[in-house]
């Protein structure tokens, strides 16, 4: 399964965000969101959550390009009618869902892969979740921010819109 967290907004803009938002909105670029996915190392069937979905285009690809059951979870109403229109002008409405709410009232505990671009400070909210609520095995990658007090297995830097993005690849320990 994948969860996958995205900001959005128009990178010369000045980000808004609300008390329960994560992060603003901020499309990962096509360049980012397929080498997240990449080294997600998806296979066919896995469930992938994005958290924080945006325009959909992590979920979308995700479904298309792997075979992947995807979810999208965004708080924007009016994002969230987007995607889901996206999703079945593109027939994939048997693969991927995109529903609204909040992040903290979802359950991802299927999840294969979670994917994130979320600030510092969110992932390390949204840390003691992914860590109660992720089987042994999960898969967590993170656009440009770290999550504190976890060692990343793998690292990976990508040149897109003029700077370098990293991306940070998790995977849940077995249970103690």
């Amino acid at each position: 399964m994948l969860v996958l967290l995205t900001v959005g907004a128009v990178f010369a803009q000045k980000p808004v965000i609300h008390p329960n938002q994560l992060a603003p909105y901020v499309p990962s670029p096509y360049q980012i969101v397929d080498r997240m996915l990449e080294l997600a190392k998806i296979k066919p069937g896995e469930k992938v959550y994005d958290l924080g979905s945006g325009d959909g285009r992590v979920v979308i690809a995700a479904a298309q390009k792997y075979d992947a059951k995807a979810v999208g979870i965004e708080l924007s109403s009016r994002l969230v009618k987007s995607s889901q229109e996206e999703v079945k002008r593109l027939g994939l409405s048997d693969k991927v869902s995109v529903v609204h709410g909040d992040v903290f009232d979802a359950d991802f505990s299927d999840a294969d892969v979670v994917i994130l671009y979320l600030m510092r400070d969110s992932n390390n909210t949204l840390k003691p979740k992914l860590e109660k609520s992720l089987k042994p095995g999960a898969r967590v990658i993170s656009h440009d921010y770290e999550i504190e007090g976890w060692k990343p297995n793998e690292e990976a830097k990508v040149d897109a819109f003029r700077r370098g993005h990293k991306i940070f690849v998790y995977r849940m320990p077995p249970q103690k």
